[in-house]
């Protein structure tokens, strides 16, 4: 294993056995460098990686280059990054220069893709389908990019995306409660009601890991809770488990129109990996809901699954159509980012440490599902529905790692 001298600020450590090289020279005889860097997304205090993967990845011989601050959302500062054998760098940019693999929690924004650089991994989510500027850029760079809500698992399962979507389940229940008090321009309506008074109606468009905690919370609070979807597989599985404590009925529009009249709080939790959202809420539907009656849409990374979303922010969460008051925003897990940070480490650093090991080519062709994460890479887009949503030719992963 390799030794490193413990050091903290800026200085290098020192490698005994391995070499360190430039980005896009890997080799198995040589150190990965890989980055973290602070996220600027608004109110994102989430981090790539806590200083426990830190020091996991240094175990294996690889450098961790951070970010003085990045830390400091999640209440780890940099003694704590330096104590696990990372290198503390004074800006982003620095961080974005000298590592071969950056990885962050969400999408680079205009100013992080423009230190992007041919043969660099970057590792984080993207939601490339709604992005157009994001995905142009990201082609333009040459860097390779792997998406972690598209890598999936046995069974067709999302394992990089359930964390955040089991945090973002759960924190929207919490949201629509808080927007449907009257100061926040709601109904004024308690979700669990009091004795003597009907709790709120939830509706929950979706039955997967978003759907199901969002229910889970109502139920929990005591709301009159309803699940949608399409897969009658899903909709049994949610009945067995909430019994009579939650209805299940189909999503189609009929049930759709009728049920959004009766509904308070209506969560939008709908997912078709890789693409954008469908619009299963229309503006027409408004019309019939109750005046300060909630939308949270959960799906709204993927573009949002009610046609009069956009995507909003911690600072500003809300606003108002029709009298109706939606809560879009876009980085729900940030605001409980410590929980959310590590949640999210015990499944992306798996893939960190086999794409350090192995190189992502070596990585890729190692695991097929890891392989599924690949969007972009050379100037290529990799991942079909991307493609297909913005016009770019597709190009087979397997054309690129062999």
């Amino acid at each position: 294993m390799t030794k490193f001298g413990e050091t903290f600020g800026c200085e290098e450590r020192i490698l005994s056995d391995k070499k360190a090289r430039s980005p896009g020279q890997w080799d198995k005889d040589s150190v990965m460098r890989v980055g973290t860097v602070k996220e600027i997304k608004n109110h994102e205090y989430r981090v790539g990686l806590t200083p426990e993967s830190v020091r996991e990845l240094v175990a294996h011989g690889h450098e961790v280059w951070v970010q003085s601050g990045a830390g400091l959302g999640i209440g780890a500062d940099d003694k704590a990054y330096a104590a696990a054998g990372g290198i503390i760098k004074p800006d982003a940019k620095a961080v974005f220069e000298g590592c071969e693999m950056i990885v962050k929690v969400k999408e680079p924004q205009a100013g992080e893709r423009a230190m992007l650089h041919e043969g660099q991994i970057l590792y984080t989510y993207l939601h490339l389908a709604p992005d157009p500027e994001q995905t142009a850029d990201l082609v333009k760079s040459g860097v390779t990019a792997i998406a972690y809500e598209t890598v999936t698992g046995p069974g067709g399962t999302l394992p990089l995306l359930k964390p955040m979507s089991q945090v973002a389940g759960r924190m929207s229940i919490q949201a629509g409660a808080t927007a449907l008090e009257k100061a926040h321009g709601g109904r004024g309506v308690l979700l669990g009601g009091v004795p003597g008074v009907l709790p709120g109606k939830v509706m929950v468009i979706g039955g997967g890991v978003v759907g199901f905690n969002a229910a889970q919370m109502a139920v929990g609070l005591g709301a009159d809770v309803t699940i949608l979807d399409r897969d009658p597989e899903v909709l049994e599985r949610l009945g067995i488990h909430f019994e009579s404590r939650a209805k299940t009925r189909f999503s189609n529009r009929a049930n759709i129109e009728q049920m959004i009249c009766e509904a308070d709080l209506v969560i939008g939790a709908v997912l078709i990996p890789g693409a954008a959202a469908p619009k299963i809420v229309t503006r027409d539907m408004l019309k019939c809901m109750k005046p300060g009656a909630v939308l949270v849409d959960v799906a709204i990374d993927q573009g949002g699954c009610f046609e009069t979303s956009h995507a909003t922010t911690h600072a500003d969460p809300t606003y108002v159509v029709d009298g109706i008051v939606h809560y879009c925003v876009a980085n729900m897990p940030g605001a409980v980012a410590r929980t959310s940070t590590y949640a999210l480490n015990n499944v992306t650093l798996p893939h960190a440490m086999r794409i350090a090991e192995l190189g992502w080519k070596g990585a890729l062709r190692a695991n097929a599902h890891l392989a599924e994460g690949l969007n972009v890479s050379g100037g290529k887009v990799t991942y079909e529905a991307v493609a297909r949503e913005l016009g770019y030719d597709y190009v087979p992963v397997a054309e690129l790692v062999g």
